[in-house]
């Protein structure tokens, strides 16, 4: 999962208005004014959420020996965050080596599965009327912090339903196990996962129900049902019943709304379409953005020959709201999606296109079966 930094709070009373639908594809081909993709000027980025604290050469370079790297992270971690060295030293000391987590973290499923494949993972009926049955035990809840924030309960419930199954396989590995494996022994993100054990120690200092010795996770580090880093924890997690805790690991209440608040952060559009599955017109090659950011004019993609598919929905602006596409190996071959604002902020949950695109039909699939239409996509 990504971070942010600013955090946006939840207002406990007040209700906007519903969002206004977005804007559908007509039946007919729009057929725009071709314009040169050379000339197309790109539309302004998706701002950029705080970058998260990384850990400093002195604890990273392999270069270092790694009782010295150890050494250099007490002091990093109690001098930027205010904790006591020997803390640290000691919950270190207990910490263990995991190849397992080295093995998991080299081969993650979005890099050896096609989109046919991956979407099976995400996209089955037990999913999907697990979701179904989530939302609808905990609609109020949900739907209250949806009302709050813009963001739809079913995306809520499909990001949990997508990391965790609904609570129920939240990891097992021992959270300090994991970071202590990944900060000293994978050189390759080293800066970001020492980073993400010194804000472990900083999160156990401002959450002390959070136990460090026992706290379970993801092979990554990520906790609860939400699965959210430490730095992640920090900066976006909400009280979301004002108890004077807040709980990612099973109170639902801080669970929905530290989810809806990261999408708020990073950018999500009330009201505003995720995606639309495209056609790319014969004979056009394939366009491939330089990123996902939502800049590219829709009147650009069209000149690239990719249109909405009839029924598909449309940003409410097009001339000021851009998107990307992406191209995927489908069950019935190459599929071609054109991707919003709200599909770019889903990745920022994790930066897998494909990942973006099973949260988004996995949430329409439950929002279908919790208004009861049934529909799996």
């Amino acid at each position: 999962m990504g971070t942010v930094a600013a955090v946006v709070s939840l207002a406990a009373c007040a209700t906007p208005s519903p969002p206004p639908a977005p804007v559908v594809a007509p039946a007919a081909d729009p057929a725009p004014t071709p314009v040169p993709a050379s000339a197309a000027r790109l539309l302004p980025e998706v701002p950029a959420a705080q970058e998260r604290p990384v850990a400093p050469p002195s604890v990273t370079d392999p270069a270092i020996p790694r009782e010295q790297r150890i050494a250099a992270f007490v002091d990093y971690a109690a001098t930027t965050y205010g904790i006591e060295p020997q803390r640290i030293r000691d919950a270190l000391a207990q910490a263990e080596y995991k190849q397992s987590i080295i093995d998991a973290i080299t081969r993650p499923a979005e890099a050896v599965k096609p989109w046919r494949d991956y979407r099976q993972i995400f996209l089955t009926p037990a999913r999907i009327d697990g979701g179904v049955a989530f939302y609808r035990d905990n609609r109020a809840a949900l739907e209250r912090v949806s009302a709050e924030t813009g963001v739809p309960a079913e995306y809520i419930v499909a990001i949990i339903g997508v990391e965790t199954f609904y609570g129920r396989n939240t990891g097992s590995y021992r959270v300090l196990d994991a970071l202590y494996t990944l900060a000293f022994d994978h050189p390759k993100r080293a800066p970001f996962f020492a980073g993400e054990l010194a804000q472990l120690f900083a999160l156990a200092k401002e959450e002390p129900q959070l136990d460090l010795l026992t706290l379970k996770g993801s092979y990554a580090g990520a906790m609860g049902m939400g699965q959210f880093m430490p730095s992640s924890y920090r900066l976006w997690a909400k009280d979301g019943d004002r108890d004077g805790r807040r709980d990612l690991l099973t109170h639902r209440p801080d669970v929905f709304a530290s989810i809806a608040n990261y999408f708020v952060v990073h950018g999500w559009q009330a009201g505003g379409p995720v995606v639309a599955r495209a056609t790319l017109d014969p004979g056009r090659e394939e366009f491939v953005p330089d990123s996902l950011q939502p800049v590219h004019p829709l009147s650009e993609l069209a000149a690239r020959g990719y249109r909405p598919m009839a029924g598909e929905p449309l940003p409410t602006d097009p001339a000021t709201q851009g998107a990307t596409v992406v191209g995927l190996d489908g069950d019935a071959g190459r599929e071609q999606w054109i991707g919003y604002r709200n599909y770019f902020v889903i990745t920022r949950y994790n930066r897998s296109p494909m990942y973006a695109l099973a949260v988004h039909q996995l949430a329409q699939a439950i929002r279908a079966g919790a208004d009861g239409a049934g529909a799996t996509p």
